[in-house]
């Protein structure tokens, strides 16, 4: 049984699919006008790790992540670098495919982008009008009245009547209530602009969700995800426009990952606080970053650090370690399957699942000279479970000799030819010229490791 902490009811809950064996997941995805950071990266490997884990309950998954290609920062990006809107974002968003690819996220089936999606926003809205969910202002800007639509402020637990007391309304704007929000925005001098009912202009942020998400996966689907700062107001006014509009549920589950944090405030571009993966990725392997990730509950906060990273490193170089050498091709163990299960059925708990990890290296490591075929069997199941998790997906020899692409020192060449030269000097039984390289080598980062079969390196 598969539990999910849904944030509307703020509880644990069994999942049970709308359609048995089918699950209709859409996540909220990124707006293209800048490099990834590590708060989106969070965004890709947790709904990932959901992504792979319902398709090894046997579930057939359509995983909708929409991408916005228009909103006020992309107009305002192209135009300081300027380049048309549309080279801005394709440059940004095979940034995030390159960025995504090397955390090892599968790709989702669906990834709509909001300028694609237009006429599918424009029968909302003109369905929204037409229940007198919406009004064109004076201005001839079109908004959602929030007044009319019952149960506003559900999923955030947020009062409308406290909000309409600490809000206002901006200068520019002609809506009727401060809670109300944009559906259309009528077009500026120099912006870009679509035909509608109501004139030129271009779509708001919420509705692109609402018609993307229903128009991919129908009336009513399963999950919805996406950061916890989405809650509210993004998510909230998804569930009041998709609902007017459409007279069905939204959504039966909703999940919000927590934030990253850098001492103790949230990773963002507005706090200039934020490091893009692709920084990290010059100093960290990947599988290490994605391994931080998946280190703490999806939900809790996650403290960004080098020291978080280099335990990640650590973590991940045990396991890495454990396989190396050892065919990991056979059945897997029942047993362990069934405990890392167990976890991940738990609301995806991902730090326990990888405790069952290193019980398995553990017996790998125990059995490996004492009994092979069962170190064998351990091995399997260790690449079976980190495949569950996007995890151990390199060769080990590959990842322990990895380097970052900024790092100095020696090659793997260099480092091969100083254990022959060591292995030549132990042959002649000229210790200190063996000990001599071997300090070498690890002044450079490189560990060496005897045994039977001979000496195998790592870096450090």
């Amino acid at each position: 049984m598969l539990l999910i902490h849904d944030s509307e009811t703020r509880a644990k809950r069994e999942f049970v699919p709308i359609e048995p064996g089918t699950v209709k997941m859409y996540v909220c995805g990124m707006t293209v006008y800048d490099y990834c950071h590590l708060g989106h990266a969070r965004v890709m490997v947790v709904f990932d790790v959901v992504y792979r884990w319902l398709k090894a309950l046997g579930y057939q998954v359509s995983y909708v992540r929409n991408i916005t290609d228009i909103d006020d920062k992309i107009i305002r990006r192209a135009a300081e670098n300027g380049e048309s809107i549309g080279t801005l974002t394709q440059r940004f968003i095979d940034a995030m495919h390159e960025d995504a690819d090397a955390l090892g996220c599968l790709r989702p089936d669906f990834e709509p982008r909001a300028t694609g999606a237009i006429p599918d926003m424009l029968t909302m809205i003109g369905t929204l009008i037409d229940k007198g969910y919406a009004y064109v202002a004076g201005n001839g800007d079109v908004y959602y009245d929030v007044s009319r639509f019952e149960g506003y402020g559900r999923l955030s637990g947020k009062n409308p009547d406290d909000l309409r007391a600490g809000a206002r309304v901006e200068i520019g704007e002609a809506k009727d209530d401060p809670l109300d929000f944009v559906l259309w925005k009528a077009a500026k001098p120099g912006e870009p602009s679509w035909e509608s009912p109501w004139g030129p202009g271009r779509p708001g942020w919420h509705i692109e969700c609402s018609a993307m998400s229903t128009t991919c996966l129908g009336h009513g689907f399963d999950i919805h995800g996406g950061g916890m700062d989405l809650q509210f107001p993004h998510h909230e006014n998804e569930i009041a426009q998709s609902e007017a509009a459409t007279g069905c549920h939204y959504v039966n589950y909703w999940m919000h990952n927590g934030f990253v944090r850098i001492n103790e405030e949230k990773m963002s571009k507005s706090l200039n606080n934020f490091f893009t993966v692709r920084e990290v990725l010059n100093t960290y392997h990947p599988e290490e970053v994605r391994y931080f990730i998946l280190g703490s509950q999806y939900r809790s906060p996650l403290n960004y650090g080098d020291a978080q990273l280099d335990a990640a490193r650590a973590a991940l170089t045990r396991l890495y370690t454990a396989l190396r050498g050892i065919d990991a091709s056979g059945v897997p163990l029942d047993a362990p399957l069934v405990r890392f299960a167990a976890y991940m059925n738990d609301d995806f708990n991902t730090p326990e699942a990888l405790t069952v990890l290193f019980e398995e290296a553990g017996e790998i490591n125990r059995l490996r000279e004492s009994d092979p075929e069962g170190a064998r069997r351990h091995a399997a199941t260790l690449k079976a479970l980190g495949e569950r998790l996007g995890l151990l997906q390199r060769e080990p020899e590959s990842y322990l000799k990895w380097r970052p692409a900024t790092a100095g020192g020696l090659d793997d060449e260099a480092i091969e030819a100083l254990i022959e030269q060591r292995l030549q000097a132990r042959r002649s039984r000229d210790w200190a010229e063996s000990d001599r390289i071997r300090d070498e080598l690890a002044a450079a980062g490189v560990q060496l490791e005897d045994g039977a079969a001979g000496t195998t390196w790592r870096r450090v």
